[in-house]
């Protein structure tokens, strides 16, 4: 079997998300699952398997062998399977292609798949040398390497400090454009051994490597996660139907915090100053926060697979007649 019909994928959080979603999925047949972050399937299909034959699950994923691994494994399932090329921030567009006024739930999974860690080409992973790519779809122009090997010092360095919250982001950028100048950064290990020189000994952090924080920096730049991550917020919202459920899974503090401030955004009401007698903004809550603080992976989960280590969950529920 080819990669792209098998790709591996193992689900974080999968019973907690079980858990926060699964009420409303089983109210009403059939149910719709947006699942906005396809990846390998995993989460899919412990949905598909948790709901029997009342649900149906439209999954997103930017990168096209993802959605080819899912259009093969789906087939087992038939039309409850729906697996399309795009972007998240784009939800609205895709489900009103498919006619889909509502979904009942929506997942967001944030996090880089596997396949794509563990895949050298692909280029996300220091612990493998590769090109420097780091697009999640590989369809677009845009990759690492560009980045790297064009951008200002400056703009390098904005980067690393904005998306990476990387302490040494001033050296690293101008040891990479000193490093370009001789010759092209090309491979993803030339650029975790410069960004390693780069850090002081004594200042490399003790629990990951010290290219981890530039390596994450670079990715998110590529791919417009965050830009896309807050398009992407709203139109889920919009997206659900009332009393349907929103989660999403987080594996860095920049994304956390977005969603925690959407979710506490979303979930008041008047937004008029205090000192005004009566309320005149008229604003309803569109949300009520479920988890108050993020729900993190069991401590066997962890053990079992360390990349989980990171995530926090955090869902919300859309009010409204």
């Amino acid at each position: 079997m080819d990669r792209e019909t098998s790709i591996p994928h193992r689900p974080v959080m999968f019973e907690a998300l079980l858990e926060w979603l699964l009420p409303v999925l089983d109210v009403k047949a059939p149910a719709i699952l947006l699942d906005a972050t396809l990846g390998g399937g995993g989460h899919a299909r412990a949905f598909l398997q948790a709901c029997g034959s009342a649900l149906r699950v439209i999954g997103l994923d930017r990168d096209p062998a993802c959605v080819a691994a899912a259009q093969a494994w789906g087939q087992a399932w038939g039309s409850r399977v729906v697996a399309i090329h795009g972007d998240f921030c784009d939800m609205a567009v895709h489900l009103a292609r498919l006619n889909v006024p509502q979904a009942d739930a929506i997942l967001l999974d944030l996090g880089v798949s596997s396949y794509q860690l563990d895949t050298p080409e692909r280029g996300f992973s220091f612990m493998q040398d590769g090109p420097l790519d780091m697009r999640m779809d590989t369809t677009q122009p845009l990759t690492a390497y560009h980045l790297v090997n064009e951008s200002a010092a400056a703009d390098l360095q904005t980067i690393l400090r904005q998306f990476g919250e990387e302490r040494w982001a001033r050296r690293i950028a101008q040891a990479i454009v000193n490093k370009r100048q001789q010759q092209p950064i090309a491979r993803t290990r030339v650029l975790a051994d410069l960004v390693a020189r780069s850090i002081p000994r004594a200042a490399w952090p003790s629990h990951i490597h010290p290219a981890t924080r530039t390596f994450q920096a670079l990715r998110i730049a590529v791919n417009r996660e965050l830009e896309a991550l807050q398009d992407a917020l709203p139109q889920a919202v919009a997206a659900l139907r009332p009393g349907g459920r929103l989660g999403v899974l987080t594996f860095h503090s920049l994304e956390d915090r977005m969603v925690k401030r959407f979710f506490q955004q979303e979930a008041k009401g008047c937004i008029c100053p205090p000192k005004w007698p009566q309320c005149v903004c008229g604003r309803q809550p569109a949300l009520k926060v479920l988890t108050r603080k993020p729900v993190a992976p069991t401590a066997a989960e962890v053990q079992d697979n360390p990349r989980s280590r990171s995530a926090h969950l955090r869902v919300s529920e859309k009010l409204g007649v």
